[in-house]
């Protein structure tokens, strides 16, 4: 690995203001915000929207807006020209 040209990677310490969740995880993310962790040390702060702990999708409260299917759809609106030619 070349020296002097990757970010510095550290634990930083984001906040999914949505749910009022925090968790640290190793990042390059630059920010001058930081804040005392449950340990006692001092990390990097970063707020975020949305997360793991608040999305529709990790969370199982994703609506299924077509049960068909793309081909079940395709076949009904394009079936009927099948035959026409």
């Amino acid at each position: 690995m070349k020296e002097g040209i990757h970010p510095e990677y550290r634990p930083v310490v984001f906040h999914d203001t949505s749910v009022d969740k925090y968790f640290v995880i190793g990042s390059t993310l630059q920010t001058d915000r930081t804040i005392t962790w449950e340990d006692g040390k001092e990390y990097p702060y970063m707020t975020l929207d949305v997360s793991a702990e608040s999305h529709p999708f990790y969370t199982g409260k994703q609506r299924v807006a077509n049960k068909e299917g793309r081909i079940a759809n395709f076949n009904r609106r394009f079936g009927a020209l099948k035959g026409q030619k």
